[in-house]
């Protein structure tokens, strides 16, 4: 279970979602899936922000605000255990009062216990709620639908709502606890990219690059990137997603890295464009300060109130004015949060909320890339830049380079 996050917020959380199902029944699934050869098994992040629990497939919360018994009204449903199958896959504890403990969970069942559980609440409620995203008609149908879907076709007179938004709307407005996880995810990058400012050099390979980036990230310690990094020289960097990681650099080029530490399950998500000879030339000095205006105008857009849309604008008039409107392919931001790309809510920015602001020029005919990227708090009168502390001025970025090479 991830320890960053006080047990009693994970259990605040759960309450939100209790009272704001109104009396509906509602439920969240981890997921199913043995841990993969190659990574890691994750849970669904709405079934983690819920319980902080990153280690239980098949796992389930249950929530029935109506049952008589308080201490039901909120129960983790957990697999039974399988001796044979934890000889491989790790030792699971007994259902007891040290994993309520642990946990935070009054109740902790088995997950054969659903369809009692179910049952008897939809025969006393008949009211169903969807709190997992719908899926689009060509996916699977979500699986709380699906379930519910079964339940309604036995129990005469139940209705199936929507409240798909409630944990999204949670998730955007971060606590004190998620935004320290955050500012020590958004360190640990700025630690890495230090790193490739040492290093950086004519020769040097983009794969040597990305491992000291990431190497960076553990000295501050991170066990996982947020996101694989991209790390691309000269027309790599015009790439939006570019992931190879594996060409030579070259003096002229410039390197661009979109990358991000994970800190206790949450994310960073930070771009900065190098010059890998240690200097811009003209030309990228003269794209490079049309790209950085563009992200001041977007990043003094943020406040409560109003929408990425708006901030979207903001930075597009610079790039569009300058004459590079076509170049500029890309939104300019999303929320940030368990997950690189967070769930976006319907409606304005609003006190709490982290977004990223990146606007870019990308001109693949001359091997010009530019992007800037931080990560940005929604505060009470505007916003606050989280990475303030990563170089970012020409100068700036100059000035770190020749600093990390005589400290190499």
């Amino acid at each position: 279970m991830d320890t960053a996050i006080k047990l009693s917020e994970y259990q605040a959380r759960r309450k939100k979602v209790l009272s704001g199902l109104k009396g509906a029944v509602g439920i969240l699934f981890a997921g199913d899936g043995a841990p993969p050869l190659l990574g890691e098994w994750m849970p669904d992040m709405n079934f983690k922000y819920l319980t902080g629990i990153d280690d239980e497939p098949g796992a389930m919360v249950f929530f029935d605000p109506s049952n008589p018994d308080a201490k039901k009204r909120i129960v983790l449903l957990l697999k039974p255990i399988n001796p044979e199958i934890d000889v491989w896959d790790g030792y699971r504890d007994q259902v007891s009062q040290k994993l309520r403990d642990e946990t935070g969970f009054e109740s902790v069942m088995r997950n054969y216990m659903l369809p009692r559980l179910m049952t008897e609440a939809a025969k006393r409620t008949k009211r169903l709620a969807c709190l997992q995203p719908f899926a689009a008609y060509s996916a699977p149908v979500s699986k709380d639908l699906e379930l519910f879907q079964k339940v309604a076709a036995r129990i005469p007179g139940c209705s199936i709502e929507d409240k798909t938004d409630l944990v999204l709307n949670l998730r955007s407005i971060k606590s004190t606890g998620e935004i320290k996880q955050i500012k020590k995810a958004i360190r640990a990058t700025a630690h890495g990219i230090e790193c490739v400012m040492g290093k950086i050099a004519d020769g040097v390979n983009e794969r040597e690059l990305h491992n000291v980036l990431v190497g960076g990230f553990a000295e501050m310690g991170s066990v996982r990137n947020a996101f694989n990094p991209i790390v691309g020289s000269g027309h790599n960097g015009t790439v939006l997603h570019y992931k190879a990681n594996n060409c030579t650099t070259r003096d002229g080029d410039l390197l661009v890295l979109d990358c991000g530490a994970d800190i206790g399950g949450y994310a960073s998500d930070i771009s900065r464009t190098l010059p890998v000879s240690g200097k811009f030339t003209k030309k990228q000095a003269k794209l490079y300060n049309i790209v950085l205006k563009s992200q001041r105008a977007a990043i003094k857009a943020v406040k409560p109130g109003a929408t990425m849309a708006q901030v979207d604008a903001a930075s597009r008039k610079v790039i569009m004015d300058a004459g590079y409107g076509d170049f500029y392919p890309h939104s300019i931001g999303h929320h940030l949060g368990l997950e690189t790309h967070d769930p976006s809510p319907t409606g304005t920015l609003k006190e709490g909320m982290v977004v990223t602001i990146e606007p870019g020029i990308y001109l693949p005919d001359e091997g010009i890339g530019i992007r800037i990227e931080d990560d940005i708090l929604v505060t009470k009168t505007g916003s606050r830049n989280l990475s303030s502390m990563i170089p970012k001025t020409i100068d700036e970025i100059e000035a770190a380079i020749a600093q990390a090479r005589k400290s190499r």
